[in-house]
């Protein structure tokens, strides 16, 4: 593996880990694609350091189970934003 590529997988890993960040949020914040975040905390990670890649998996794991919540909450606030012009 390149050593940017490690890099940019411990970076990623640590973002998400320190701010339970989601992997959208990631992709964003580095200017990578959310493809590109995934494979780099779910595989790359995983070969490099086992123990940090199932913090992020916690972390994911977690936003995953709230997302519905959060699409949720995103719909009420367009719908509300609407309303109010």
């Amino acid at each position: 593996m390149k050593d940017y590529i490690e890099e940019r997988v411990y970076e990623l890993a640590h973002y998400i880990i320190s701010t339970s960040s989601t992997v959208r949020a990631a992709a964003k914040k580095f200017r990578v694609s959310k493809s590109t975040v995934h494979k780099d905390v779910t595989e790359r990670l995983l070969e490099l350091n086992p123990v940090m890649a199932a913090e992020v998996k916690d972390v994911l794991e977690s936003n995953k189970a709230e997302r519905h919540l959060r699409g949720g909450m995103a719909t009420k606030e367009k719908y509300q934003h609407a309303k109010e012009k």
